[in-house]
């Protein structure tokens, strides 16, 4: 399906509305780019939105979101506000016919998601997702190697996001870290998994954990492991991908960001003769690092949103993306209410219908 361009202009109006900790970064990676232009900010903080004007005079500041969505200033919204109300902004948004961007995640349930997505649909509106790091060069470049085979059949991924805070108060560790290192194994894999288990404990604010560890089965036997901490002492950003032929790691707090690994455990090819002939064979080859065209993920994944706009295409990040790794989110959360309980995927729609 292609996205309706009838009424979009050569120059794309964009709004950012919130302009907290992330949203100024979106300001000026959009402002930063020939064919949109910022016209207008939205933040209930007026003291932001002076400083946002100081930086980026041409912008419009405004308080109230619905006086940006009567006046006619954008044509495009981007919604970087906190996730619980992340549904109603971009559902008026869509309402009005613009074009919608949310950060991560798209919505609190699947369910928001759904009807976000519907909504666009009837609409012809570009609904997007702000799963940057699906726009950053390293994870393409895994995505690559693990189609070129060179990595082999993928046994497991798992990932390390850790840092003492940012801490939040509207949404656990999960909800706030878990969307990038989700959003990425199920682009690296190519599919959902078949089901969850999470656990994790709230130290500072009853019922928000700060600590979560989550575990996705895939299809294949393969495995997709996340651990997420605001009470780490030390900063970590590392994705390890294991394949049955090399391995790699992406570090993102190192100048060079992939390290592949030609290292292994293979089975004997003969295992047919007794015990004492049955011996693994522990590989230990070199190690090197590809060379990465490197640049700035969120400002290509602002470029891809207008570009999708223009051209009419849907994006990798569309709302089915969005819901997929909601849909994680969901099951993980029910997982950690129910002591870490196995949650099937296929099932988690009749779970929370017979729950609600």
């Amino acid at each position: 399906m292609s996205i309706n361009n009838a009424k979009t202009r050569s120059m794309i109006r964009i709004g950012i509305i919130g302009l907290g900790y992330w949203g100024p970064n979106l300001v000026r990676c959009f402002s930063d780019l020939e064919n949109c232009k910022v016209t207008a900010v939205c933040d209930q903080n007026y003291d932001q939105l002076l400083r946002i004007k100081d930086r980026f005079p041409s912008v419009y500041p405004i308080e109230n979101f619905d006086t940006l969505l009567d006046r006619d200033l954008v044509d495009a919204v981007v919604i970087a506000t906190p996730t619980a109300t992340h549904y109603e902004l971009a559902m008026k948004a869509l309402q009005h016919d613009l074009h919608v961007f949310v950060e991560k995640p798209l919505a609190k349930n699947s369910a928001q998601c759904r009807k976000l997505i519907e909504v666009a649909g009837e609409r012809n509106r570009l609904l997007f997702v702000g799963h940057v790091f699906l726009h950053s060069s390293p994870v393409l470049k895994l995505r690559e190697m693990i189609d070129s085979g060179e990595l082999g059949a993928i046994n497991y991924i798992s990932s390390r996001r850790l840092n003492l805070g940012p801490v939040r108060k509207d949404v656990s560790a999960l909800y706030d870290l878990a969307p990038h290192d989700i959003s990425m194994m199920l682009y690296l894999l190519g599919q959902k998994p078949t089901s969850v288990t999470c656990s994790g404990f709230d130290r500072l604010n009853p019922g928000i954990q700060d600590v979560c560890n989550l575990t996705m089965s895939f299809e294949g036997n393969r495995m997709g492991m996340v651990h997420v901490s605001w009470l780490d002492p030390r900063k970590e950003r590392v994705l390890t991908v294991v394949g049955d032929r090399k391995m790699a790691i992406y570090d993102d707090l190192e100048q060079e960001k992939i390290k592949v690994y030609d290292k292994g455990i293979d089975q004997p090819k003969d295992s047919s003769g007794d015990f004492a002939d049955f011996q693994l064979a522990y590989r230990y080859g070199g190690s090197y690092s590809p060379y990465i065209q490197e640049r700035e993920p969120l400002k290509a994944e602002c470029a891809e949103f207008v570009r999708c706009i223009v051209d009419g295409d849907v994006p990798l990040t569309d709302g089915v993306n969005g819901l997929n790794v909601v849909e994680v989110l969901e099951a993980a959360d029910l997982s950690m209410q129910q002591g870490g309980h196995r949650i099937e995927l296929d099932s988690l729609d009749r779970v929370l219908l017979s729950d609600s």
